[in-house]
């Protein structure tokens, strides 16, 4: 059990002392990010509204929402599942336990979609495969308003929260519930200019190396796939992609950085043109495909 000693504690005393408990699981600078974000959450502040008020006293009800927090973050449970919500391109999504935790790279793919755009936006039409929190859709829906964007998940849960946000955040996106891996199901889909996603890529037997607030909280379906057949999401939409990409279009897909070079050759080999692109880390985390042009 976690104790609130101070009975006065003020906003920089609880940012203090949750940051000193956190440093048991996480490294200094994560500690403290979590820490100002939590009491920044439970004392209604944004951005430098912290320092100005470091010195406003707790209520009790705050108090009391920080040791329950506290409790949460100590078991290694995301601090996005605890506060339930994730920054993603400038844009607060709701997130649970049904959707994975929007990353940065996948920031980094939707900038790269919308920088290649170059389409009449009026009459583009986006499909994002795996919706999750829906923030691939959602965003590229902000930022591109006239395009039409249709996203799908095999996850009830998981749409229900995409919808959530789409509503939140006033923008209309088409979500619908398919098993993407089911040929039937897929072929059924009209075409596209762009395919987006970021599928499950994660071996299973990669499971020994996930942190634990990964592991033990976000949705292994959205991440794990066999060992046998690492790329089966990726096969998947190279075939839909050979009915369904429309002329010019491209499909844009987070990778994991070990098969970036395979799954490049692999889309070659199945007549496309291929990108892969580096994430600001350096690490080849991204892949662009496009059919050939013939004519």
């Amino acid at each position: 059990m976690i104790l609130i000693l101070h009975l006065q504690m003020t906003i920089k005393e609880s940012v203090f002392q949750l940051r000193h408990q956190l440093l048991i699981i996480y490294p200094d600078r994560e500690a403290t990010v979590i820490a100002e974000w939590v009491i920044q959450h439970i004392a209604g502040l944004k951005g430098t509204g912290l320092l100005a008020k470091e010195k406003t006293k707790l209520t009790e009800k705050q108090k009391t929402q920080l040791q329950q927090f506290t409790e949460k973050l100590l078991k290694h449970e995301p601090v996005q599942y605890v506060l339930n919500e994730a920054w993603f391109c400038g844009f607060k999504f709701y997130v649970d336990k049904n959707v994975l935790i929007p990353r940065p790279e996948t920031d980094e793919l939707v900038e790269w979609i919308i920088s290649n755009c170059k389409f009449p936006v009026d009459a583009l039409k986006i499909l994002d495969i795996g919706s999750g929190s829906g923030c691939i859709p959602i965003t590229l829906k902000r930022k591109l308003r006239k395009a039409e964007v249709w996203s799908c998940d095999i996850s009830e849960a998981a749409l229900k929260v995409a919808k959530k946000n789409a509503a939140g955040l006033g923008v209309d996106v088409t979500f619908f519930q398919t098993d993407f891996l089911n040929k039937e199901q897929r072929d059924q889909l009209p075409g596209f200019d762009i395919i987006v996603s970021n599928p499950p890529y994660i071996p299973e037997k990669d499971k020994i190396e996930m942190q634990p607030n990964v592991l033990q909280y976000e949705p292994p379906a959205a991440l794990f796939v066999p060992d046998n057949d690492a790329l089966v999401f990726y096969k998947a939409i190279a075939d839909f992609g050979k009915q369904h990409l429309n002329k010019n279009g491209a499909i844009y897909m987070e990778v994991h950085e070990n098969y970036a070079m395979e799954l490049a050759q692999f889309f070659q080999s199945n007549s496309y043109l291929t990108e892969i692109k580096k994430d600001m880390q350096g690490k080849e985390r991204m892949l662009k495909a496009s059919h050939i042009d013939l004519s």
